[in-house]
Order: structure tokens, then sequence, then C-alpha cells
């Protein structure tokens, strides 16, 4: 069978592992969650990204109260 689709023996044999107890809708269920899951992982990398910008901006903010209250220390 691997040879006639032109993949490897193993590929057939880690298949058969991860989805040999599945049945076909529960392989396209699995499949779903997967996406699903990438998904998620892809908009909370997303959303890090966005904190972490608003923190470096923040920081360099001369209108920020840290800022604020170095220049008026005297205040």
């Amino acid at each position: 069978m691997a040879k006639k689709h032109g993949i490897s023996e193993q590929t057939v044999y880690a298949w058969r592992k991860r989805f040999g107890a599945l049945e076909a809708v529960d392989v396209k269920r699995l499949r779903g969650l997967e996406a699903e899951n990438a998904h998620l992982k892809k908009l909370l990398v997303e959303r890090l990204l966005d904190i972490e910008i608003l923190k470096e901006v923040s920081r360099n903010n001369v209108w920020s109260a840290p800022a604020l209250q170095a220049r008026c220390s005297s205040c």
C-alpha cells in the first residue's frame, strides 16, 4: 500500500498507530480540533505580541505615570 501511494512504510505505521482505533468520523473531528487548536495558538501569540508592544510603548511614553513622577520629583 505504501509503495502504491508513494509514501514510506514508517508513515503508514505512524498513521495506523495514531488513527488505527478511530473511525472516519473521529478522524474528521480530530483534524477539526487540531485545526482549531492551531488557530487559537496563533491568536494567543498575536495577543502576546500586542501586549509586549503596548508595554514597550508605555515604557517609552513621556506622559506615562512613572515618567511624570520622575519629571516632577520636586513638585
